[in-house]
């Protein structure tokens, strides 16, 4: 399990305890979630970084790649370590919050206007 399964298996316990218990396999289910927040991260952090700049330095690429980074784990990691608030939900089910969801359906919108522009 990955880093942000782990942190979103501690937070759901002290979220929401009695829907934690009711996960029937967490250490698959967090594995499963940590998996697709690493994916979610490192393609926000591409979307949220750009293009190179020209003339940009390499210090300057290395803070602009490392506050990419940081802000598409902060956005993941918000929607991660909440518990889904729906009653009757399964949370076995694979689970992506609608506003990370959003976010990339918007990028990729914005990727499809760049191309046909240029």
């Amino acid at each position: 399990m990955n880093k942000y399964g782990r942190q979103a298996q501690e937070a759901w316990k002290t979220a929401s305890p009695t829907r934690y218990s009711q996960i029937q396999n967490p250490d698959e289910f967090f594995a499963n979630l940590g998996e697709q927040a690493q994916e979610q991260v490192d393609e926000l952090q591409v979307k949220i970084a750009g293009p190179d700049p020209k003339g940009e330095g390499y210090l300057e690429k290395v803070g602009r790649l490392n506050a990419a980074r940081n802000q598409a784990e902060e956005i993941v990691r918000y929607d991660l370590l909440s518990p889904p608030e729906t009653e009757g939900e399964d949370e076995e089910d694979e689970y992506v919050n609608p506003s990370i969801q959003e976010y990339l359906d918007s990028m990729r919108e914005v990727d499809k206007l760049r191309e046909q522009l240029y």
